[in-house]
C-alpha cells in the first residue's frame, strides 16, 4: 500500500469520525444508551457505511448521504414513536412480564426464551435473592430486566422509623422528648 493511500484512509477516517459525532449528537442520547432492536439495526447499518467510507469503497459524499438518510430515518421514527405509542410498539416491542407477585410467568418466559435459571440470575443481578420479594419483573424493550419489590421487601429508610424520632425533631425535643432552651432564649 502506498503512503498516499494510507494518508487518504486516515483522512477519510477522521472525516467519518467528525461526521458520526455530529450525527449521534443530533440523534440524541438514547442512540448511545441502551439499545432496542431498532437501535441496534441502525448502529449496524451505520457501521457498515462507515466501513465502506473509510476504506474508500464509496466516496465520502456518497457515504455521508447514506449516513444522513439513516440518521434522518431514525430521527423521524423516534418522533413517531414519541407521538404515537402504537408505532412505538411496532418498532420497539412491548415489555414482557416474567414474574408477578413472587410467581414465575411461564408465558412471558417462553416468549423471551428464558429459563427459570435465567430469571433467577437476572433477579440476583437486581439484588433479589428471594422471588417472593418481587412484585413485578419485566423484560424491557431494551432487553434489561426491571424489578419492582413488594413494599414489605424494601429496606427500612430513616423516614420509615417515624413515630418518636419525627415528633422530637418537629417539637424541638431532645432524646428524652424534653424541650431544650437555646442560648438566645436564656439571654
Amino acid at each position: 500500500m502506498e503512503l498516499h493511500e494510507l494518508a487518504m484512509t486516515a483522512l477519510r477516517a477522521a472525516g467519518v469520525y467528525v461526521l458520526m459525532l455530529l450525527v449521534i449528537r443530533i440523534m440524541g442520547k438514547r442512540t448511545v444508551g441502551m439499545f432496542t432492536a431498532f437501535d441496534l439495526l441502525v448502529a449496524l447499518m451505520l457501521g457498515e457505511v462507515v466501513d465502506e467510507i473509510i476504506y474508500g469503497d464509496v466516496t465520502f459524499s456518497q457515504g455521508a448521504v447514506a449516513i444522513g438518510v439513516i440518521a434522518l430515518c431514525k430521527y423521524l421514527t423516534s418522533w413517531l414513536s414519541y407521538w404515537d405509542h402504537g408505532f412505538d410498539r411496532i418498532l420497539e416491542g412491548a415489555p414482557t412480564v416474567i414474574v408477578e407477585d413472587g410467581k414465575l410467568l411461564r408465558k412471558g418466559m417462553r416468549k423471551e426464551r428464558m429459563s427459570e435459571l435465567d430469571v433467577m440470575s437476572e433477579l440476583r443481578l437486581n439484588g433479589i435473592d428471594d422471588i417472593e420479594e418481587v412484585k413485578l419483573a419485566m423484560i424491557e424493550t431494551d432487553g434489561e430486566v426491571s424489578v419492582l419489590k413488594h413494599a414489605w421487601a424494601k429496606p427500612l429508610q430513616k423516614g420509615d422509623l417515624g413515630g418518636d424520632l419525627a415528633k422530637r425533631k418537629t417539637h424541638g425535643g431532645n432524646k428524652d422528648g424534653l424541650k431544650t432552651r437555646t442560648a438566645s432564649a436564656t439571654s
